[in-house]
């Protein structure tokens, strides 16, 4: 064997080795989930702080329109509504707790939208992919309704397309973070979140 060939094999059980010790990260199962709880930003900022969630995207979903932009949404009958898709590990976080960090963050029992922004396309809704999804949501629903003995009126949606919203939405909380301060101050999220939930 020349010293070429002995080079070339040595790289190979580098890199070889390198991809075995990491093989965690190849086998790991990222996993998506669609929520739709009022503004975008602030679910956005909701679930980007949770351990195992790998990313998150501010979108539309549920509507008829393709491609719609954030002036068709929210100023046409789309039936799309402002959702975020969620990207999990699902070793690190199950769909159940997903659900659970979905419920604290919003009103449920608010059929007109979500705070201080109110219309079609700031309704709340759980959006399932599969009957296990389904199931594990319309139990989820029966357990607030019975912690409030109320009516949820949380939407439950098949999910069919999410499209993304324009890049000026995407992490908006931390790009513009004193605008998006103020935006949520002035629509009492926290004190309402509170007053449901504490």
């Amino acid at each position: 064997m020349n010293n070429i060939s002995l080079i070339i094999m040595k790289k190979i059980i580098f890199f070889v080795t390198i991809f075995l010790l990491n093989k965690n990260i190849y086998a790991a199962e990222f996993n998506k989930a669609y929520f739709a709880g009022g503004c975008f930003w602030c679910m956005e900022e909701s679930f980007d702080k949770v351990e195992g969630v790998v990313d998150t995207i501010s979108g539309y979903s549920g509507g008829h329109l393709k491609n719609p932009t954030y002036q068709d949404v929210i100023y046409k009958d789309t039936g799309h509504v402002e959702a975020i898709q969620i990207t999990y590990d699902s070793e690190k976080i199950s769909y159940d707790q997903l659900l659970n960090i979905f419920w604290k963050n919003i009103d449920p029992f608010d059929k007109y939208g979500q705070f201080c922004d109110k219309g079609k396309s700031y309704r709340s809704v759980l959006f399932f992919q599969n009957n296990k999804q389904k199931k594990i949501i319309e139990k989820s629903i029966n357990k607030v309704e019975k912690r409030f003995n109320s009516k949820v009126v949380t939407l439950v949606w098949e999910f069919d397309k999410f499209y993304d919203a324009e890049d000026y939405h995407q992490d908006y909380h931390q790009k513009n973070f004193l605008k998006y301060l103020s935006y949520k101050k002035a629509c009492q999220r926290e004190e309402i979140l509170n007053l449901i939930w504490n």
